[in-house]
């Protein structure tokens, strides 16, 4: 057989073997979130299909081109690997997609990316006002807030749970306060101290913070997800002209009541 044509044939095994270790080889990338903001913490993993003993993966970070960031991961037995970069410092100044690039070195290398929104704190957008709430014939109430992360889009009030329901558009986590207005709105135990609220994000309950307590309001900090819509705030009473029509009538009930009483004493004498 001639010698070029044995050449070409040993050539051709070598690249198509070389292909089919990359394509073997290949590797992925992903992030815990899509969207971080200063401080925050990008956990980055993903697998390598056929891990090599002492081959790492090598994750490369862009911001606007420029690589802020690099490191060799260890690949685990099972093909795995992760790594965490805190999203601080000096060359996290500007807001930016940052693409994430993960790359296998074995027979011409795999690679793999993903991308990412970072916005510094400097760019955070952070809403400070009121909203007004309408309590229907019970007339309005205005609730002081501040949100991080999304929009407050209504706050309606239902009297049936004695709950207010503010209605958001989260774009990232975030964060809400609400300075809630005692005259409107509490938790109360029967002896008229402070109790808990229960607090439902889309029907789940999760926990408030409430580091301020003012003799006229409660000012109460919930953390939301992306994405979330409906925060549920329950107290024991919305709107005391809801409890105020209900003594009412259970007034007017014991009234009766008495009226009847004294109707039939008067009969039997």
């Amino acid at each position: 057989m001639d010698s070029k044509i044995i050449y070409s044939l040993i050539l051709l095994l070598i690249v198509s073997t070389g292909f089919a270790y990359a394509q073997e080889s290949a590797v992925t990338v992903e992030t815990d979130d899509n969207n971080y903001d200063e401080g925050d913490t990008v956990v980055i993993s993903g697998t390598v299909s056929t891990p090599i003993e002492g081959v790492d993966v090598v994750l490369q970070l862009f911001h606007e081109g420029n690589m802020i960031e690099i490191a060799q991961i260890t690949v685990a037995h099972d093909g795995t690997y992760s790594h965490t970069v805190l999203v601080e410092g000096p060359l996290w100044k500007k807001a930016a997609t940052i693409v994430v690039r993960a790359s296998y070195e074995i027979a011409g290398g795999t690679i793999s990316e993903t991308e990412f929104e970072y916005t510094p704190k400097s760019e955070s957008i952070e809403t400070t006002t009121n909203f007004e709430v309408d309590a229907g014939s019970h007339g309005t109430f205005d609730v002081e807030y501040t949100i991080k992360g999304g929009t407050v889009e209504d706050m309606i009030v239902d009297s049936d749970i004695f709950a207010l329901i503010v209605q958001i558009d989260a774009t990232d986590d975030g964060t809400i306060s609400l300075d809630l207005p005692r005259e409107f709105i509490g938790a109360e135990k029967q002896d008229g101290k402070d109790d808990t609220f229960i607090i439902l994000i889309d029907g789940i309950e999760v926990a408030y913070q409430e580091s301020v307590v003012h003799s006229d309001s409660r000012v109460i900090t919930i953390d939301f997800g992306q994405e979330d819509s409906d925060i549920e705030i329950i107290g024991t009473y919305i709107v005391p002209e809801f409890g105020t029509i209900a003594m009412m009538v259970l007034m007017v009930g014991i009234m009766t009541t008495v009226l009847l009483a004294r109707n039939k004493l008067q009969i039997r004498i």
